[in-house]
């Protein structure tokens, strides 16, 4: 089995932020990869990584990254897959804002889809809806996750219900 996507941080440490994806996929039952590359430490590994990934079946990438956030941009730079980026919050960094900031302002030309500060299991939903688009079994797995998630708030729409207060206007 090819992965479909492949999630990329810079380190290990950024490890249990990344998780979040890969126990999403594991879920919703999405073949994946996982992998620390720097683009700093490691960039020909990067460039090389990126330039291959298609060929190996890859048809997204969630690059995982803190501080000077750079490896998502890298990764854009060298592929024509689409690049999720997932700014993580590392203990150099300037309270995650440097992480966040190194991923939106990619130069024209290099996108970089940008979630949420160490928001990967948004970058793996937001991985799954492009994946959704030419898979339709993948597609039917998320229409059951999404329904999933209005029936939680239904729910607990229903248990707020039975809330007693002396001073609730029903």
């Amino acid at each position: 089995m090819k992965p479909l996507v492949s999630i990329i941080m810079g380190s290990t440490s950024d490890m249990p932020v990344m998780e979040q994806a890969a126990a999403f996929f594991d879920e919703m039952h999405i073949p994946f990869e996982i992998n620390a590359l720097s683009a700093h430490r490691t960039p020909e590994l990067v460039m090389e990584f990126s330039e291959h990934a298609y060929d190996r079946g890859v048809r997204v990438i969630i690059a995982g990254a803190g501080g000077a956030a750079h490896l998502p941009g890298v990764i854009a730079a060298g592929t024509t897959l689409p690049v999720i980026g997932v700014p993580v919050r590392s203990s150099l960094s300037i309270d995650g804002w440097d992480s966040v900031l190194s991923i939106l302002q990619m130069p024209s030309g290099i996108p970089v889809a940008t979630v949420a500060l160490d928001g990967a299991k948004n970058a793996a939903i937001l991985a799954m809806q492009i994946l959704a688009q030419s898979d339709d079994d993948i597609r039917e797995r998320l229409l059951t996750f999404k329904k999933d998630l209005k029936n939680k708030v239904v729910k607990a729409n229903e248990d707020l219900k039975k809330a007693k207060y002396k001073h609730r206007v029903e």
